[in-house]
């Protein structure tokens, strides 16, 4: 709101915005690309046409919140072009980090959603994405914010909305303290299953895997992450 006051029906959003300033080449990116691949105006409240913003109808669309500087995004979206994805991320310097992927590799299947997840899946149709990342998310450590953590009841109902019949959950962390929560929670819902059969299914990257800066700074301590698989169970089932 122009006043500086917060809008009530926006969510609230916790966390940073922008840590340094970019340097004048991803400040161009910004300026210039950003636009371009920008899936969805903030401002606007309309629904999402997945085939106009990209420009074609994909086999499938992935989605993507949190992408950090956006390494697994670009990573998959370079292996698999006939496949669509769309990345979520408020945090300035982790956009133009990805952007310059996108301009380095010449990616045409990536859209991006510079803003509050909770947004966006608001705005895309019902049924519409066919696995979704949220990898190595912030923890929010402190019990006073574990309010704050972006898996609970209602953002998995929206997840669950904007999921095809089977659709993939894939989240990481190497806190294993969110990773128990987010079993708790992802378990508590009543549209998600969780896949594993045994250990070596949740303590192993998935196959075709493309790490994060982060997880490989984790691992380089001696982490090791969880790697937590869910499936939305079929509507004809709800």
């Amino acid at each position: 709101m122009k006043d500086g006051s917060r809008d009530p029906q926006k969510p609230m959003f916790y966390g940073r915005r922008r840590n340094h300033k970019l340097r004048s080449g991803r400040q161009v990116l910004i300026n210039d690309l950003l636009p371009k691949i920008r899936i969805a105006e903030i401002e606007d409240t309309s629904q999402i046409d997945l085939s106009a913003s990209f420009g074609r109808t994909a086999k499938d669309v992935r989605l993507e919140i949190g992408f950090g500087a956006g390494e697994h995004l670009s990573g998959d979206a370079l292996a698999n072009p006939d496949i669509d994805f769309i990345g979520c991320e408020p945090f300035i310097n982790g956009v133009a980090a990805l952007l310059a992927d996108v301009e380095r590799l010449e990616l045409t299947n990536i859209r991006l959603f510079d803003d509050d997840a909770r947004l966006l899946l608001e705005r895309l149709p019902a049924a519409c994405i066919s696995k979704i990342y949220v990898l190595f998310p912030d923890p929010w450590p402190k019990l006073r914010h574990n309010r704050r953590r972006f898996i609970n009841q209602e953002t998995l109902s929206s997840l669950s909305r904007v999921a095809k019949n089977d659709a993939e959950f894939i989240f990481a962390s190497d806190h294993m303290g969110y990773v128990s929560w987010a079993l708790v929670e992802m378990q508590r819902h009543a549209d998600w299953k969780w896949t594993a059969k045994g250990s070596s299914d949740w303590r192993q990257q998935p196959k075709d895997w493309v790490p994060t800066r982060y997880e490989t700074k984790a691992l380089g301590k001696g982490d090791a992450p969880a790697y937590l698989t869910f499936r939305r169970q079929n509507r004809e089932t709800d």
